[in-house]
């Protein structure tokens, strides 16, 4: 399994402090919930980018901004969860890239952004309560003119058989269309870069193959809106 970020922003339903809770007694659960790997759309549409300022939102046990820093990127990575955050610096620190990333716990039924970056990063970023829409056009509002959104999301036509939530909430999920049409990346706002659905295969937490279909989205911010 790739690093998935199933969640890690927001529950919006739910009091506060119940997000952290769930995802930090998740986390606690087992010594590594993700594989370590950075996920491999970030790699095919951000390993071509100058490195400048990102903003990895649900950067989970910490793969993907690690990937970045290695890359010459400064890094913000927001989480949920301590526990995962605590273990995403270890796993930085194991690999010498810790001077070049900030390790944030926030919950994004909650956050504004303050400042703007160079790229927004959204790997799988699907809340069990929060309308993905919100947390996403978050995303969308931190990319500064000039900068890149990067947004990638399970496929409701091509769901990861495990997890108990995904046969119940199929509304969690969006198409790479979906994105484009309510986070309104069009001109002349935004120029679209990629919009796309990818099949991959994966190795299964049971073992196996399994076949994935990811909704991507990539654009560039023409003017701010």
């Amino acid at each position: 399994m790739t690093e998935h970020s199933h969640q890690h922003g927001a529950d919006d339903h739910v009091a506060p402090g119940t997000a952290a809770r769930m995802w930090d007694e998740r986390y606690s659960s087992r010594p590594r919930m993700w594989s370590g790997q950075p996920n491999p759309q970030l790699i095919a549409e951000a390993a071509h980018l100058p490195p400048g300022k990102a903003l990895d939102l649900g950067c989970g046990e910490g793969a993907d901004a690690i990937w970045l820093a290695a890359r010459g990127w400064a890094v913000t990575a927001l989480d949920v969860s301590a526990v995962a955050l605590e273990r995403a610096a270890e796993h930085a620190r194991e690999r010498g890239q810790e001077a070049t990333i900030e390790w944030v716990q926030q919950d994004l039924a909650t956050w504004v952004p303050e400042r703007l970056f160079d790229l927004v990063t959204a790997q799988f970023l699907h809340s069990t309560q929060m309308p993905w829409q919100q947390a996403l056009q978050l995303a969308a509002a931190a990319v500064r003119t000039g900068g890149t959104l990067l947004i990638v999301g399970h496929h409701p036509d091509g769901l990861p058989p495990w997890g108990a939530d995904h046969d119940h909430a199929p509304e969690k999920f969006f198409t790479a269309e979906d994105l484009a049409r309510e986070l309104r990346i069009e001109e002349p706002q935004w120029r679209l870069e990629v919009l796309d659905s990818r099949h991959r295969s994966v190795m299964g937490p049971e073992g196996g193959a399994v076949s994935l279909t990811d909704a991507v989205l990539r654009a560039t911010r023409l003017a701010a809106q």
